[in-house]
């Protein structure tokens, strides 16, 4: 693997049909914001090998969205990734470092952004660049990370919905 792609789900509604936080589907910015964030991506060239969507029915639906811009990509939908924590993020990470050239897993906050933390202060990453993420990992965000020969990863860019539309 030379990529890695972190993305939270975009924003949700409030609650769903069920009243499980699991079902929770994308509100209307949400699709508003994956459809930025996956144009974003595709402009950059950014189409991964593989997708890791949590089963939550919002990360689902980021994805279907996302992927609108990637064209064909293997999608494996794993419900341990709901509410998953960093360790168990990377493990499925890790998993896939021999299938998939760029990966792109879409998850859930806390454990998304503990994780980009983490493997920036791991790639002994710059103050400014850990400060970036400082300020935490918003709905529809995407990391893109870099992974060199040693399996270190450094940070490539940020996408943040808001900041999306001016790139797709």
């Amino acid at each position: 693997m030379h990529r890695l792609i972190l993305m939270r789900h975009a924003k949700a509604e409030r609650g769903s049909p069920s009243g499980r936080d699991k079902d929770r589907p994308l509100a209307a910015r949400g699709r508003e914001d994956a459809v930025r964030v996956g144009k974003a991506l595709a402009l950059r060239r950014l189409r991964p090998d593989r997708a890791l969507v949590s089963g939550a029915a919002r990360t689902r639906q980021t994805w279907d969205i996302v992927h609108d811009s990637m064209g064909d990509v293997e999608v494996a939908i794993m419900d341990d990734l709901y509410e998953a924590d960093p360790d168990l993020l990377r493990a499925r990470i890790e998993a896939e470092m021999d299938a998939a050239g760029c990966l792109i897993l879409i998850g859930h906050n806390p454990g998304i952004h503990q994780l980009a933390v983490e493997l920036l202060i791991e790639g002994a990453a710059a103050p400014s660049v850990l400060e970036r993420l400082s300020s935490g990992f918003p709905t529809g965000m995407a990391a893109i990370f870099s992974v060199d020969a040693a399996g270190r990863y450094a940070l490539e860019g940020l996408i943040r919905p808001d900041d999306a539309g001016a790139e797709a």
